[in-house]
């Protein structure tokens, strides 16, 4: 590109930025988050209206219920209000079922604390800290997008991480709102260098959702990149030695949770047989066998030899797209970690409904979705993103029968 041409690029990209006068870049920040916030409102408001009634919530729940008491809510509020068992009994079928041993305590213990100092009670507390959480999730995606990309697509970005399919979840008793919070600010500071500073946010982020393996599999994988690239981008003893100790710590993090269920009950296999739990009703009771989830899961659903062939068109696809400019205009670390992400959740995750809710940590991704310029292209993500929302609510949010109970 010319000298004349850049200099006529930049005050484009500029004025694209900057449609929002001379407010702080916070300001308009939290202002997107917040309209986005009133749409999945209305949403959540409609569904409720239209929800009938089951075991364990009304016909028509208000707003609050609906929010911060459906679906994995129950379990948080039981480990917020009585903590984890120390004794699980197994069911009838020998089998340890589902239980709170799968729920990570930071989230539960941030709102125990909130109900404490404010007398708010589960629901309200719970989606008060998703929405403060999540408020803050966006100021440091925006921080992320803009190490890479201008003004103007990092606002876009953060358009689209409000509105995906799965924003819902900054605003209802979910742990997601928070452990993305703590992702970003994580994945800022790698970017940044900060890895000493890094440590703190790798233990609390391990203990709200599990992360730890994955991140620590980024690490490694970004100190390779650094050693492999240490003429161009200088990699000292002390970042070596700095990042080493962050990876380290991530890795143990990762098992952590599994040794302190093991040794709250006794039973040091405890925290698995309770994560197979939530797939026995699909293919019954099985051993963990890393790397094979995914090809049970989809070959319960649409059978052999199709599931093995949908899921390698999965896989293939995931390359492509790590490959594909606008990605790769992210930078190295990013891909890093979708790719560690990815493969943390193909190692031992069992695609069921939850399948949707677990890409929330790949939300660096939306970074390549805004880099098109066309008005036409964005006003069509946004829609698109919306309908998703939607959709995804209407579909996963809503309860249609009273199999799956809460506590």
């Amino acid at each position: 590109m010319s000298a004349t041409s850049a200099a006529a690029a930049t005050p484009v990209a500029e004025v694209r930025g900057d449609r929002f006068g001379r407010l702080p870049w916070w300001v308009v920040v939290l202002g997107l988050f917040a309209v986005a916030r009133v749409i999945t409102t209305g949403m959540l408001l409609y569904l409720a209206s239209i929800q009938k009634a089951i075991r364990w919530a009304p016909a028509s729940p208000d707003l609050l219920t609906f929010s911060g008491r459906w679906w994995d809510g129950g379990w948080y509020r039981v480990i917020s209000e009585t903590g984890y068992p120390t004794v699980v009994e197994p069911e009838a079928n020998g089998h340890i079922g589902q239980n709170e041993w799968a729920f990570m305590p930071v989230y539960p213990g941030v709102v125990r604390g909130l109900m404490t100092v404010t007398g708010l009670d589960w629901a309200a507390a719970s989606v008060l800290v998703s929405l403060v959480a999540g408020f803050g999730a966006a100021l440091v995606v925006y921080l992320l997008f803009r190490e890479r990309l201008d003004k103007g697509t990092s606002l876009f970005a953060v358009v689209l991480f409000s509105i995906s399919p799965l924003a819902a979840m900054f605003q209802v008793a979910y742990a997601e709102s928070l452990h993305v919070l703590l992702l970003a600010t994580a994945l800022l500071l790698v970017l940044r260098r900060r890895y000493l500073v890094l440590i703190p946010i790798i233990i609390v982020m391990g203990f709200t959702r599990p992360s730890g393996l994955a991140f620590a599999l980024f690490l490694g994988l970004h100190i390779l990149l650094r050693l492999y690239r240490r003429k161009a981008d200088p990699f000292s003893p002390q970042e070596f030695l700095s990042a080493g100790v962050a990876t380290f710590v991530s890795l143990c993090v990762g098992f952590a949770w599994l040794v302190i269920a093991g040794i709250a009950t006794g039973d040091m296999a405890h925290y698995t047989d309770t994560e197979l739990s939530w797939r026995a009703p699909y293919i019954g009771y099985q051993h963990l066998v890393p790397f094979t989830p995914w090809f049970q899961s989809l070959n319960y659903r649409i059978g052999m030899p199709w599931g093995w062939m949908f899921v390698t068109v999965i896989i293939v696809g995931f390359i492509v797209t790590m490959f594909l400019p606008q990605v790769r205009r992210l930078g190295d670390d990013i891909r890093l970690w979708s790719l560690s992400y990815v493969l943390y959740l193909f190692a031992v995750f069992f695609p069921q409904s939850s399948t949707f809710r677990l890409l929330l940590p790949l939300f660096p991704l939306a970074g390549a979705l805004a880099i098109p310029r066309s008005r036409v292209y964005r006003v069509a993500v946004v829609v698109a993103s919306l309908v998703g929302q939607f959709l995804w609510l209407f579909v996963l949010w809503r309860v249609y029968d009273d199999s799956p109970l809460p506590p």
